[in-house]
Order: C-alpha cells, then sequence, then structure tokens
C-alpha cells in the first residue's frame, strides 16, 4: 500500500505503479465513490476493451419462469 498526500486543491497523484498496473493514460476519466467510509476511483473503459470481458460466465442458472 502507498502513501499519497492531498494538495490544498484536493488532488492526488496516482504512483506509477498504479498508474501502469491499471494502463491509466493522461487525460482519462476515473468514477470516484464513497464506499464504506473509503474512495474508490474506477476507470472508465472504452467499449471496445470490453469485448470477451463475460467470456467463460456460467449461464447454467435457475431462471424464474416468465423469464427466457
Amino acid at each position: 500500500m502507498q502513501t499519497v498526500t492531498v494538495s490544498p486543491k484536493y488532488q492526488v497523484v496516482i504512483p506509477k505503479e498504479i498508474r501502469d498496473i491499471l494502463q491509466l493514460k493522461p487525460g482519462q476519466k476515473m468514477r470516484v465513490m464513497e464506499f464504506e467510509g473509503r474512495i474508490e476511483m474506477i476507470p472508465d473503459r472504452d467499449i471496445t476493451e470490453l469485448k470477451g470481458y463475460l467470456r467463460g460466465i456460467n449461464t447454467d442458472i435457475q431462471r424464474e419462469k416468465d423469464r427466457l
């Protein structure tokens, strides 16, 4: 875990190691939310990056009779 400092303008710098792991780019949009007392930042991804995201998902589930 790394530590960052909040600037007087409430800005933080995402450490390079994290930027590299998440392949973040300058100007990329992030979703920011509070969750159970912490700040979570979720990178917005282009829809083309999501191709194959659900490959292998288990679809053998019990469905309600009014759902096909």
